[in-house]
């Protein structure tokens, strides 16, 4: 997709591009983990403790890092078949159809972000963890932290990119 041009469109695809690096470098890393407990399992009879947890985690964790980078890069679902229709037919209205695209999709964000705040500061105050106490425990609210901020940036660049695309 490129950079859109203009120096604040620049610096929310960077950000968007890096938080997707994270994302990567976190599948990475689970894939050591998965490997390393299934040689556990097989080779040493001993699994390592809270992967499934991890795991669960771990996946809504890197679908919010990568939410922004996605967008910028166009490669959120849509049906293409019917904007690229409209464009080729109809320039304007197909420029309309992107726009009310962005705005829907920042609108759904925002009130998904209005629902996950809460959930933040409740596992952030509760100390919400995940598995079994004397066994394995992990806390929810960096994922929590992270589902918040992914959201917030992808409203952003929803707002950053419908501005380019007006001007």
């Amino acid at each position: 997709a490129g950079s859109y041009g203009r120096p604040l469109a620049g610096r929310f695809e960077r950000v968007g591009a890096a938080m997707s690096a994270l994302g990567t470098v976190w599948i990475f890393l689970l894939l050591v983990l998965v490997n390393a407990d299934v040689i556990g399992r097989g080779v040493f009879s001993a699994p390592v403790a809270g992967v499934p947890e991890l795991l669960a985690l771990s996946i809504v964790g890197i679908v919010y890092l990568q939410l922004p980078n996605t967008l910028w890069a166009g490669r959120f679902t849509r049906a293409e078949f019917l904007s690229e229709a409209v464009d080729r037919r109809w320039p304007r209205a197909g420029a309309l159809l992107r726009a009310f695209y962005h705005a829907l999709g920042a609108l759904l964000l925002a009130i998904l972000l209005y629902a996950l705040w809460p959930e933040f500061v409740r596992a952030w105050t509760l100390g919400d963890y995940v598995g079994a106490i004397g066994n394995f425990t992990a806390p929810t609210w960096p994922v929590r932290l992270i589902m918040v901020v992914g959201a917030a940036v992808t409203i952003a660049t929803y707002q950053v990119i419908t501005r380019r695309t007006k001007g």
